[in-house]
């Protein structure tokens, strides 16, 4: 019986940070819009305006801690987590989550009671700061949008709701100017807030069967069995398991049964073919445990041969 470690630790992650520098600058693009918000709410004497630059100073503060964690995720394995830091992303976007849910409830709160007692805002004012807001977000989106990690997904999705709050207020102002329709505030905010809460969840889904150790959703477990089981010298695959570090590093553990004994040489022949296999369907580290046919599985395993 041979028990290998695939030592793939060049780890593909390593690749470039451009993670982490596109969230650090969907930051700095949110924080100095944020000032630039709070300045014009302040000389618009706009409280509107003002309260959406607190809730994006409150943005803020997700989005760097958002670009931290992402940044923590990079480093290498340790003594105190042998697998790295890969799950801190996840956290990152777990809070970042957090966030944009409580800040859609708060946006419901003040705007469903606006249905039915609408205010009109200064039509002007929010048009200018809505081109600005759409700029200013819009570049931010751009930059993460692309992103591979679940964090940048959902910070690209806070930057969105931002975006698409802005395209709101624009269209809003438009026709606010023209026509006494208040309610279209109101409206646009409700339908953008269950758009935004709909998104988060169906990230947060993602997130949480990472947590839970749930198989990879793009790799197919029994196809790679197949796979497998086509070996010449393989006979039976059992107690295979698969899970991710961040829905991109997937690792699995697996039990093979061979024919006849083999030596040293042709295992480590046999363990090459598998390996290279397993990368080819996108599993980055592999742990491989080989039996002969007539050796009892220690972990009373059931076959997942068809």
């Amino acid at each position: 019986m041979s028990h290998n470690h695939s030592h793939h630790h060049s780890h593909s992650h390593n690749h470039s940070h451009e993670d982490v520098k596109n969230i650090k600058t969907a930051f700095g693009l949110n924080l100095a819009f944020t000032i630039i918000e709070l300045v014009g709410g302040l000389f618009t004497n706009s409280i509107a305006i003002i309260s959406d630059a607190v809730h994006d100073f409150g943005d803020s503060i997700s989005l760097a801690m958002a670009w931290y964690f992402q940044r923590l995720s990079k480093k290498r394995s340790n003594a105190k987590y042998s697998y790295g830091y890969k799950r801190f992303s996840l956290l990152g976007a777990i809070v970042n989550a957090t966030v944009l849910i409580v800040g859609s409830i708060f946006i419901l709160s003040e705007a469903i009671p606006r249905l039915f007692n609408p205010q009109q805002p200064d039509a002007t004012g929010m048009f200018w700061l809505a081109i600005l807001g759409i700029l200013a977000n819009g570049a931010a989106v751009l930059k993460t949008k692309k992103g591979k990690s679940i964090n940048e997904r959902v910070v690209s999705l806070h930057l969105l709701e931002d975006v698409l709050g802005w395209v709101a207020v624009l269209l809003g102002a438009i026709i606010m100017y023209f026509f006494d329709l208040p309610i279209i505030d109101p409206v646009l905010s409700v339908a953008i807030s269950a758009f935004v809460i709909f998104n988060v969840f169906r990230n947060m889904r993602s997130a949480f069967r990472i947590i839970l150790q749930g198989t990879p959703r793009y790799v197919e477990q029994q196809h790679i069995i197949e796979k497998i089981l086509q070996i010449e010298e393989v006979t039976e695959v059992h107690d295979f398991h698969l899970w991710s570090l961040d829905e991109e590093y997937n690792i699995s553990s697996i039990h093979i049964v061979l024919k006849t004994s083999l030596s040293m040489e042709e295992l480590a022949q046999l363990k090459h073919k598998i390996r290279i296999l397993l990368a080819s369907e996108n599993i980055q580290h592999a742990t491989i445990e080989f039996e002969t046919s007539d050796e009892k599985c220690m972990l009373n395993c059931n076959s997942l041969q068809q």
